[in-house]
């Protein structure tokens, strides 16, 4: 019999208070995205892993994000999310994936253009960056397309659309 997928463990750090008033409740958003992701994963791999995914999330502004940005990717300007692998060894019950920065600006900037809720947002780009967590990438097209098609599976278990399904009202606009 398969043993059920372990819990993602998410530990959140509300670095700008406005995250607050944004979503109020950050953590149970942040913590079932993350899920998501993992259980995608596993289930492709086909895994039975019952060992316990560990991530942390920085919840900034626009300026910090545009710091880390510039430190550790050389672009001199705030983006919407990063990850940061951890690198550990992953011995144990627990594994700590790594973590993940979320700047709020940028992030309602995007969600507004693109005709989202916050909150659908939020949850995608986390689970984006719980899959660069996991190994994956986009910088080539093959690659792009997997992980694109993991985030599409992903965020339909959590019941939210599509994000990369092209505007229908696009033409109309």
């Amino acid at each position: 019999m398969p043993r059920a997928a372990s819990k993602v463990a998410v530990s959140v750090i509300v670095e700008h208070g406005a995250w607050s008033e944004a979503i109020a409740e950050p953590l149970p958003l942040l913590r079932r995205a993350a899920q998501a992701a993992v259980s995608e994963v596993r289930r492709l791999r086909r895994s039975r892993a019952t060992w316990t995914p560990v991530v942390a999330v920085a919840l900034m502004d626009d300026r910090a994000m545009r710091k880390l940005n510039r430190t550790y990717r050389g672009k001199d300007k705030p983006t919407n999310v990063l990850s940061f692998p951890s690198g550990e060894a992953n011995e144990g019950k627990r594994r700590r994936l790594g973590d993940v920065a979320m700047a709020l600006g940028t992030v309602k900037r995007e969600a507004k253009a693109q005709g989202k809720s916050l909150q659908d947002h939020v949850a995608h780009l986390m689970v984006h960056a719980v899959l660069h967590l996991l190994g994956y990438d986009h910088e080539a097209d093959p690659d792009a397309e997997e992980m694109e098609a993991i985030e599409r599976k992903a965020l339909a278990a959590l019941g939210i659309a599509d994000p990369y399904r092209p505007d229908p009202h696009a033409d109309a606009k």
